[in-house]
């Protein structure tokens, strides 16, 4: 079968689903903590021992890939286990249930895993009708170790015929094992679909399929042609007209759809060729489990600033996935990074799941880190509201280094200790049942993060390599042009500006906030007392209409430094600009009251954080004080004891800082529950402290 998109269900009488943050197995929710073991890279009497380990060290998931480049003998024939002992799934799998382990399988068809051939058998790469196609009409490569590999066309009927038959064999073996028959309880579709790290927008993929697939979306976006011409400025008598951009010269307004059209398109091609196979798995057996996919961490192993939302588009991909995550690989240095891609999954995404998440490295990144950066990395995701995580890897192989289990089955004790530690941190404290206390909301403006990527004028290779040059394969200021497009500054570069104040005023007044994108559906602003985004020149009507809902129904919205005059197609759309318009302006700041909230615009960078501060506290938002501003705090609550609380403290310097930090006033013992010592309580407040680059989590009585 060449497969077709099965819808998604989340209904509850699938065995598996996602509601509230967590995985449930029948309704009653479970942990997925666990880590990556690859049974065909270790010896098959290896396995047993080595699965003890992982289970001694309190892990209950097993993360598996499946690779097709491995498994194939010749098209459409392939070895599970009959020449290779060590490639027997339907054993390994067998044997992780006769463990007690849950299990998530990958079976791509793309991998990566530092494989050769990026989990694909040579022939597919060689096979130049299945490659992604550059701006210019040439092969995209992908420069990896130890050779590069050419980019592959997802629009491509041929490729999804040809995965078609790695799903019939594999899928045939899973769908023995998936619960409630099995140990499997989610898959993962495809991995880090990114254009094979050629993110910048006019890299990939111009295609015969994918510009097809171009003029479809924009037709079925403004619904003929007509429209199309009216809102692109152009003449237009035949679709095959229509053309995507190839570089960016735009030097007016009118020209921003068009641009940013081909940057929204390249989201929705990737979410249509994950949707694909997440049908096909379906249909071959996987339709009661959890089906998810991983992008690529958004800010690149470096945590270049740039914008972070497009060409992912995490919430298109759950209308047709269960779930999806980012992977993180990163450094106790790069504390801001870990708490933006995690803070934005826990703000977007059904189940906040962490799909790779460090322990050890592979051999060419060039600043590994060691096991103080784990330590810390891994509390710094849990502190920000990760639900779930595999650690990547497990057990050292090939091309993979320090893990805490060797590929023989020896451990490194130091490694094996601090694992074991988190597993038991979690596990004693039931800390997958608290969750964030965060009633503001940040969002990222999705349509101005398409424009920076659309005006994107240099391209650099992916970061895949991290390069030293410290260029990154996203847009950022360096790379986007300056034309401000007739505005009175470029909206690509302010939005950063913009975002940033923000962000760094909302932490900065210690208020209790998440992260996502305007791309998030309006119901799930539901909670949330305040909402911030960057408002600049031009705005969607429907994001319009929402934000000042929003504030209607009794929240507050702030917003900067404009009112929008425009939609996203440069038509006049004033509805917020109208709201305003009834308010009253201080010293650069209008407040208006709408229903039985208000909006609020702030004209003035310099005024952002006082503005952040006091709105916060006059919608009544979760927050906290501490007596160094180099601290962050993280407070997490369980409806089942609304007083008690547990608080994570992160000092992400190289100093040591004696904390006060009064998360509300606290009452009663405090225990730090990382080292089990009791903490003093002074005034109400926690007094510890805390040495460079540590984050220490203390269970409290809270009251407000």
């Amino acid at each position: 079968m060449k497969g077709r998109a099965v819808p998604h269900s989340s209904g509850a009488q699938r065995p598996v689903t996602i509601s509230d943050h967590r995985l449930a197995l029948h309704g009653e929710p479970t942990a997925l903590y666990g880590g990556a073991v690859h049974y065909w890279r270790l010896d098959r009497d290896r396995w047993e021992p080595i699965l003890d380990s992982v289970a001694a060290m309190g892990f209950t998931m097993i993360s598996i890939y499946i690779p097709w480049e491995v498994h194939e003998i010749s098209r459409g024939q392939f070895d599970f286990g009959q020449i290779n002992p060590s490639n027997d799934i339907d054993a390994f799998l067998t044997l992780c249930e006769r463990k007690g382990f849950s299990v998530v399988v990958r079976p791509g068809p793309q991998i990566n895993s530092e494989l050769t051939w990026f989990g694909y058998p040579k022939r597919i790469l060689a096979n130049e009708r299945l490659h992604a196609r550059s701006a210019r009409g040439s092969k995209v490569i992908l420069t990896q170790v130890p050779k590069p590999i050419p980019a592959l066309n997802y629009a491509s009927e041929e490729f999804f015929e040809e995965t078609a038959l790695w799903y019939d064999a594999i899928c045939a073996i899973l769908a023995k094992h998936a619960y409630p028959h099995g140990g499997i309880v989610a898959a993962q579709v495809d991995n880090e679909m990114a254009y094979f790290f050629n993110v910048n927008a006019y890299a990939a993929d111009f295609s015969e399929e994918s510009i097809a697939g171009y003029r479809q979306f924009v037709l079925d976006k403004y619904g003929d042609l007509a429209t199309v011409a009216a809102v692109y400025g152009r003449a237009y008598t035949d679709p095959a007209q229509l053309d995507p951009p190839r570089r960016f010269a735009g030097t007016e307004r009118q020209d921003i759809p068009w641009y940013t059209d081909w940057a929204e398109y390249r989201e929705r091609y990737l979410v249509t060729s994950m949707d694909r196979l997440g049908g096909m798995m379906r249909e071959r057996g996987l339709g009661g489990i959890a089906l998810f996919h991983n992008y690529p961490h958004p800010l690149g192993p470096g945590g270049a600033a740039s914008g972070f939302t497009t060409p992912f588009n995490l919430m298109g991909l759950e209308e047709k996935l269960d779930f999806v995550g980012f992977d993180i690989y990163a450094r106790k240095e790069l504390y801001s990074h870990v708490k933006t891609v995690v803070s934005y999954v826990v703000g977007s995404s059904r189940y906040p799941y962490i799909p790779e998440f460090i322990a050890g490295v592979w051999p060419w990144y060039l600043n590994p880190g060691d096991l103080s950066d784990e330590e810390f990395v891994t509390k710094a995701a849990l502190m920000h509201g990760i639900k779930g995580f595999s650690r990547y890897m497990l057990v050292e192989r090939d091309r993979w280094l320090d893990s805490p289990i060797r590929r023989d089955g020896r451990e490194r004790a130091d490694k094996v200790e601090m694992f074991g530690h988190v597993n038991a941190l979690l596990s004693e404290n039931g800390l997958d049942r608290y969750s964030r206390e965060a009633d503001a909301l940040l969002l990222a403006n999705r349509d101005y993060d398409r424009l920076e990527a659309a005006a994107v004028l240099v391209s650099f290779p992916g970061d895949f390599l991290e390069t030293p040059s410290g260029f990154s394969e996203y847009a950022g200021p360096l790379t986007v042009s300056e034309e401000p497009l007739g505005f009175d500054q470029p909206v690509q570069l302010a939005k950063g500006t913009w975002f940033t104040a923000f962000s760094q005023a909302m932490a900065g007044s210690g208020l209790g906030y998440l992260l996502s994108d305007t791309a998030l559906a309006p119901d799930r602003w539901a909670g949330r007392k305040l909402v911030v985004v960057t408002t600049l020149d031009y705005l969607d009507a429907g994001l319009q209409q929402s934000l000042l809902r929003h504030a209607e129904a009794g929240n507050t919205v702030v917003m900067g430094p404009k009112a929008p005059a425009l939609d996203q197609t440069m038509r006049p759309c004033t509805i917020l600009a109208d709201a305003l318009a009834a308010g009253t302006e201080t010293d650069g700041v209008r407040r208006a009251t709408v229903g039985t909230g208000r909006l609020v615009l702030v004209r003035d960078l310099d005024r952002v954080p006082e503005v952040v501060a006091a709105e916060g506290r006059d919608a009544g938002v979760t927050a906290w004080t501490a007596n160094d501003p180099a601290l962050d705090v993280a407070i997490h609550g369980t409806p089942e004891d609304p007083a008690a609380k547990v608080v994570y403290v992160a000092n992400p310097t190289d100093r040591e800082i004696a904390a006060t930090v009064r998360p509300g006033t606290v009452t009663g013992t405090v225990t730090e529950l990382w080292s089990g010592r009791t903490v003093p309580v002074e005034d109400g407040a926690i007094t510890d402290t805390l040495p460079p680059y540590s984050i220490h989590v203390y269970r409290c009585t809270v009251t407000a």
